[in-house]
């Protein structure tokens, strides 16, 4: 499956020219639904993983600490002019959603939007997600998603093999992926297409437990 860190870095960097003409107004209102469910505070540390040309900038609050970081180069570039013209005040990187250049427990708020089902390995953005968030974090995730109880059958896993190296995979499953991953999730709406587009909220299950 042509699917890795490497291709994705190339093809997004290829896209960023037509991504906003393409993305930003079918998931306007998902992003906005996505982020409403959050609990904000003022003074939140945030992390928006995968930002892509920073189309959720104008629905986070104005009264947060805000980092946004992407895989593909000339996406940060567009993420930080879109930045200034809105007068947001956005620490910007390139950097690897499987790899994040953070400590432990640094941010209140990380934001995964259109990354699961795009990143190669979308346990280990996970697993990241869940080291750098403060042990009472939100990790707000919207996406596509198959069914939580219907596993992908055949014809759609053969399909995948094409959507996967071109845009995105269309057969992972939210609840078992973020459960996997430490999380206990306390929001879950469709936000697109019926069901087939997801916003959940979610915390890690020991603060949940606590």
């Amino acid at each position: 499956m042509l699917n890795t860190t490497a291709w994705n870095r190339l093809r997004y960097d290829l896209y960023a020219p037509v991504y906003d003409a393409v993305a930003e107004r079918v998931f306007r209102r998902a992003r906005r639904e996505a982020l409403g469910q959050v609990h904000w505070r003022p003074g939140m540390r945030v992390l928006v993983v995968g930002a892509g040309t920073g189309l959720d900038l104008p629905w986070l609050p104005r009264n947060v600490e805000l980092h946004a970081s992407d895989l593909s180069p000339a996406m940060v570039r567009r993420l930080a002019r879109r930045a200034e013209a809105l007068g947001r005040d956005v620490d910007t990187a390139v950097m690897d959603a499987a790899d994040l250049d953070f400590p432990d427990g640094h941010f209140d708020v990380v934001v995964m939007h259109l990354i699961l089902a795009v990143m190669p390995d979308p346990a280990r953005g996970l697993a990241e997600a869940c080291r750098v968030l403060a042990d009472d974090g939100q990790l707000c995730v919207m996406d596509k998603f198959q069914a939580d109880d219907r596993p992908a059958g055949l014809g759609r896993r053969a399909l995948n093999l094409a959507t996967s190296a071109i845009a995105t995979d269309i057969t992972r499953q939210a609840r078992p992926l973020l459960e996997a991953a430490g999380f206990v999730i306390e929001a879950d709406r469709p936000v697109l297409m019926g069901s087939l587009f997801r916003a959940l909220v979610a915390r890690k299950a020991l603060a949940s437990s606590a």
